[in-house]
């Protein structure tokens, strides 16, 4: 058993976690899963939770919590009327079809391989978050079907794969067609509960019967890290859509992307 000390300083990183989460929820139409993932990957280390299914419960456990993040993200937005309507209704069903895509994997992969996968997400996020210039642009209008329905697939397999909630990724690809930034973040919550969603069920269904895993989990899921994070990321989310509305988050997007390459050496020391 860990020490009571050690709990209580993982319970205070839970919490400060949930905390940031909500906020980047709101900042950058992102559900938090990057701060949430690497968070319960060393709590569930603490409680010595098997290594077979402890990247994979990180996983899960953070798509779980972004579904009422990203719902609540989506609503202070979308009430803002910021958000690209067609958009998510022409992937109603490529990002979904994406994070099924990513429980079928998720289903079949080593924790070390799921680890990789994530690190190597990470970098190229951090990387893109490091790099970005605004001027960068591929066109003027976002690309019709098949292109669209395609990054939509993308978008939804590589977040599941992840544990987030596609902010970062659908934020790039909206603002190289020229969309605004604030547009492409609002869009980006509502991206998030078409990644969320069926994030749950497919971590649910990956997970199912699995060995290791702690008690009051439904597949990949953890109910009582969820319980415990929820209320908080809640509270905190329109905080973060305010800032949005309001703030430069150029340093905001470094500080992050230091964050994210911080991550992927962590888990990619891991493997060795």
């Amino acid at each position: 058993m860990p020490a009571v000390g050690d709990l209580i300083w993982f319970a205070a990183a839970l919490a400060g976690a949930g905390a940031v989460a909500g906020l980047l929820a709101g900042l950058f139409g992102i559900g938090g899963g990057a701060i949430l993932v690497p968070v319960f990957y060393q709590l569930f280390g603490l409680l010595h939770i098997d290594d077979a299914v402890r990247m994979h419960l990180s996983v899960g456990t953070s798509l779980a919590i972004i579904v009422p993040t990203s719902i609540r993200s989506f609503l202070a937005h979308r009430k803002r009327g910021a958000v690209d309507q067609d958009l998510l209704r022409s992937w109603l069903l490529p990002v979904p079809l994406g994070v099924f895509s990513a429980a079928v994997v998720a289903a079949s992969v080593s924790s070390a391989g799921l680890r990789a996968i994530f690190a190597l997400i990470a970098i190229l996020v951090g990387v893109r978050m490091l790099l970005n210039r605004q001027h960068w642009r591929l066109g003027t209008v976002l690309p019709s079907n098949p292109v669209r329905a395609v990054v939509g697939w993308l978008i939804g397999l590589l977040s599941g794969l992840m544990g987030i909630g596609g902010g970062v990724l659908n934020n790039t690809f909206m603002t190289l067609y020229g969309s605004p930034v604030h547009r492409a973040v609002a869009t980006s919550a509502g991206v998030g509960v078409l990644i969320a969603i069926p994030g749950l069920f497919g971590y649910i269904w990956a997970g199912w019967g699995a060995g290791g895993l702690p008690p009051f989990s439904t597949g990949y899921i953890n109910w009582v890290v969820a319980a415990l994070i929820i209320p908080i990321t809640l509270v905190v989310a329109p905080l973060g859509v305010r800032f949005a509305h309001a703030l430069n988050k150029r340093q905001l997007e470094i500080g992050f992307g230091i964050f994210m390459l911080s991550v992927a050496a962590r888990f990619l020391y891991s493997l060795s």
